[in-house]
């Protein structure tokens, strides 16, 4: 695993989602993601990868609706895997639960893909080396093709044991109504910068990752807010290396106009669709 989600990067850190019922939901991310529990209360449980750092939280609303469609939101959340060896063994593990899942080798990481009970978007990928991603005029070269999956078993290395204590989130792929309102957000106030594009999608980074953050309009141009106790995205949190680059994307965020609120040490902001981030140290 490379350095893309460290000092000096901006990068995901942590993932808060709703659904519809706790206790079934905690039960899929164990048993069939492979994540371990940290803590759980009457409405929250957050897990973990390495036993205590949180990764992913859940949250069940009070009076919780199912996932709304054709609104902004999660498309998904990524989970990176340290090596490849590692992908193999959730590979296999699927398949022996014979839990449903889509795959595809986007040239720079290779990618599994399902949802969770309530239609959550999950991807675990593994990245290829950056030495053997292309760039072309500032861009990097992505595309969505068959995936290896026997050379990707080949690799695993026996038998499944959960998710290693190395996986971290990868990235965040997000539905927004308004594409360039929303890459103005994510370039001029957060300060990523545009690493590759795709029809109606945007992939953001820094450091000259593939993406930590990706926008698309395809649940329709405007989609709208999903009320506050749909089944989704509740928040997630972007991680910077220093407080003075924070207080830089503060400064920015407050030119461009973008809400924005201190809650003691952290900073609640929110994405022009509503999607809600915490910026952290």
């Amino acid at each position: 695993m490379e350095q893309f989600h460290q000092e000096p990067n901006i990068y995901v850190g942590e993932v808060n989602i709703k659904v519809k019922n706790l206790d079934y939901s905690v039960t899929f991310y164990q048993n069939i993601i492979g994540l371990q529990l940290l803590e759980q209360s009457e409405r929250k449980a957050v897990l973990t990868a390495d036993g205590q750092t949180p990764l992913l939280t859940l949250e069940e609303p009070v009076a919780v609706i199912p996932k709304q469609e054709h609104m902004s939101g999660l498309y998904h959340f990524a989970i990176l895997l340290p090596k490849r060896a590692d992908l193999g063994d959730f590979l296999r593990h699927l398949i022996l639960t014979g839990y449903p899942l889509g795959a595809a080798d986007h040239y720079v990481s290779e990618a599994l893909y399902l949802n969770d009970p309530d239609g959550n978007g999950i991807e675990v990928y593994r990245d290829r080396p950056s030495s053997e991603w292309v760039w072309k005029d500032g861009l990097v070269e992505m595309a969505t093709e068959q995936l290896d999956a026997q050379g990707i078993l080949a690799e695993s290395e026996g038998e499944w044991r959960g998710l290693p204590s190395g996986t971290i989130m990868g990235h965040i792929h997000l539905h927004v109504g308004d594409l360039e309102k929303a890459k103005e957000f994510y370039t001029k106030g957060i300060g990523f910068e545009v690493v590759s594009y795709y029809p109606q999608a945007v992939f953001l980074s820094s450091g000259r990752y593939h993406h930590h953050v990706a926008i698309n309009t395809w649940q329709g141009a405007g989609a709208p807010t999903p009320p506050q106790n749909s089944v989704g995205l509740n928040w997630y949190s972007l991680v910077f290396p220093t407080k003075e680059a924070r207080e830089k994307v503060v400064k920015q965020l407050e030119q461009i106009g973008a809400p924005l609120r201190n809650e003691g040490n952290t900073y609640v902001t929110s994405d022009p669709a509503g999607n809600q981030i915490l910026l952290v140290i």
